[in-house]
């Protein structure tokens, strides 16, 4: 049987192996399954679903600078804010960035319940995969680990300004 990976939005992907130009094996998911599919995961390699919009690849396996204990201080944090918005965390290499949707979830909950009928909105597993492919997400803040040993990191921002659309320092 194929190697599948149900992303966010609840769409399927199947791992393929394909050539590169120079005769190297390359990995990639697809929703199709037409090609060459893999059974299982290539040693070394791990499945990373971007998490502004789902899209899945096959990458290297990271080496964990992040600590555990510190994703899981970012988590709970994110979990205690009460706001209709929803925020994901990610982590790559030395950084951890904290992406927010782009849509108001509750809002969201109000409008597609009401075009259901009350069937689905009585479902909130059915209205929540609704919602799932309907929400983006955009990156609004990060933290950069700035020294291993005293485990101290640097704040940033992401300023929306048109004009500047870059991070922005915030301190350490």
């Amino acid at each position: 049987m194929p190697f599948q990976y149900t992303n966010k939005r609840h769409t399927t992907h199947f791992l393929h192996e394909g050539i590169t130009k120079k005769g190297n094996p390359k990995y990639y998911f697809s929703t199709r399954t037409g090609g060459k599919l893999l059974d299982k995961i290539p040693k070394g390699y791990e499945v990373y679903e971007h998490p502004a919009n789902g899209q899945v690849f096959l990458r290297k396996i990271q080496p964990k600078r992040i600590t555990d204990t510190e994703k899981n201080i970012v988590d709970k944090s994110l979990e205690r804010l009460n706001r209709p918005r929803r925020y994901i965390c990610d982590i790559k290499k030395r950084i951890i960035t904290i992406y927010e949707s782009n849509q108001d979830i509750d809002r969201l909950k109000e409008l597609f319940g009401d075009l259901a009928g009350s069937g689905l909105s009585e479902d909130e597993s059915a209205l929540m995969a609704v919602i799932d492919k309907a929400v983006n997400y955009s990156p609004v803040m990060r933290f950069i680990l700035e020294d291993d040993e005293k485990r101290t990191f640097i704040a940033e921002r992401f300023c929306f300004l048109g004009s500047i659309d870059d991070w922005t320092y915030r301190g350490s």
